[in-house]
């Protein structure tokens, strides 16, 4: 059914800033990907595999974002502005108990995991110059995730999107000084990359909690230690959540691993190929985190039909808007690949990957938003059993059996990859009509 033009409008009014946000990030790691690009294939691999590392490595704390999001909405439903603060202080404390054993524990063991990870020696030295100066930044992405769970959970997403618009834009101002040694900085080539990502992680970390200082104290923003009680409830939301993204992480990295055997050719490809595809997918994670908090707010004032309606109406809305914005990447694919690839070879091989990407976009996005609506009501034990196996026990086995194996090279994986992306939409789309979701209780 097709929403109506008020529920349209609120839907994109909590959603617009977060996909403004988003976008943001996409265009700069367009642009990170192109000034890495510039150095060479290798480099551009070598990032590529480093960034999917860290990935792996910060997992464990992205999916406090999760739980302090689904928290805060529906306290946001219940009305009592007092309690709204509460999961994030709760969610920065367990960032930072979280955070720091596993910087220290990656920061040691950063050049023997890259190793493992990548036959090309070249390739693994580089990687692991660029997996350091990034580990410090996990403690930075839990703060952060806490925080953006945070502000989209009380609906004040625009807050969210300035602080990432900033932290992108140091980030590129960061990155280039430090890649190429420009203004007055030392040229450290792709660990200069890793560097200013870093940095420009704990700008963000300082800018959200000065608005939070201002906005937020009478919410109980850093006026209350966590109560067990909400300590538990947040490790309760989170932790499937975060194992979720710990297992997809991983299996990111196992991708990797599996389109490195294929060739390093194919691997500085597949690292373009996910970089744009990012660009065209983050406005769905963007809906869908909009789409939580409505679910949350909803569940929070007792109305079941209005929840599953927000999660209906955004699928709706999402998979109009990128069907139409994906289409000019399946009909002119070789303009957005020659943007980081210099060889002609190298176009070649990403066209017919990147043409599947768009052609699967609006469906793909479907998956997305019904997914962060279920983690919006509290249900992040159903989203792992629905995306986990299809990516551990269908797609990666069949990756590994079309690419390196059977000799379909990188489209092989690719339509490997679609077909898990499908599946995926149909679980959660099915779960989000059974509706069993509306009476779990936060």
């Amino acid at each position: 059914m097709i929403p109506t033009q008020d529920r349209t409008k609120q839907v994109l009014a909590i959603s617009l800033p977060i996909m403004g946000g988003m976008i943001s990030q996409s265009i700069l790691n367009l642009v990170d990907a192109f000034l890495v690009g510039s150095l060479g294939n290798v480099e551009l691999a070598a990032t590529g595999l480093g960034g999917y590392t860290m990935f792996l490595a910060a997992s464990l704390v992205l999916g406090l974002g999760t739980g302090v999001q689904a928290m805060v909405s529906r306290r946001k439903g219940e009305g009592d502005s007092t309690q709204y603060a509460l999961p994030l202080n709760a969610g920065l404390l367990l960032s930072v108990l979280i955070g720091l054993p596993l910087v220290a524990f990656f920061y040691g063991a950063s050049p023997y995991l890259l190793s493992l990870l990548s036959s090309d020696q070249a390739v693994a030295e580089i990687s692991s110059e660029y997996f350091t100066a990034r580990v410090p930044g996990i403690l930075a992405m839990g703060l952060n995730f806490s925080f953006r769970g945070y502000w989209n959970g009380v609906g004040k997403s625009m807050v969210y999107m300035r602080t990432l618009i900033v932290m992108h834009i140091s980030n590129v101002v960061l990155s280039y000084a430090l890649i190429f040694g420009h203004f007055g900085m030392p040229e450290m080539g792709v660990a200069g990359a890793g560097l200013g990502t870093t940095l420009s992680l704990f700008i963000a970390s300082i800018l959200y909690a000065i608005q939070c200082y201002r906005y937020s104290s009478g919410q109980g923003f850093l006026t209350q230690f966590p109560s067990r009680k909400i300590l538990s409830s947040i490790m309760t939301q989170s932790f499937p959540a975060s194992l979720q993204q710990l297992l997809f992480a991983g299996g990111l990295t196992v991708l990797f691993w599996i389109i490195g055997k294929i060739g390093t050719d194919e691997l500085s490809v597949a690292h373009v190929l996910i970089t744009i595809v990012l660009f065209l997918i983050l406005p769905a994670m963007g809906l869908g985190l909009g789409a939580a908090s409505l679910v949350g707010q909803a569940l929070g004032r007792g109305n079941k039909t209005d929840a599953y309606q927000w999660g209906m109406d955004s699928a709706f809305i999402i998979l109009v808007g990128l069907t139409i914005v994906s289409l000019p990447f399946a009909i002119f694919p070789e303009i957005a690949l020659g943007l980081f690839l210099h060889k002609p070879e190298l176009i070649e091989l990403g066209i017919r990957p990147l043409q599947l990407s768009a052609i699967f976009m609006g469906i793909d996005a479907v998956g997305i938003v019904i997914m962060h609506a279920l983690l919006g009501a509290g249900a992040s034990k159903t989203v792992i059993k629905v995306s986990i196996p299809t990516q551990w026990l269908f797609f990666l086995p069949s990756a590994f059996l079309a690419g390196p194996i059977l000799g379909y090279g990188l489209l092989g994986v690719w339509v490997m990859q679609m077909l898990q992306r499908l599946l995926i939409t149909i679980g959660f789309s099915y779960v989000w009509k059974q509706r069993r979701w509306a009476n779990i209780r936060l």
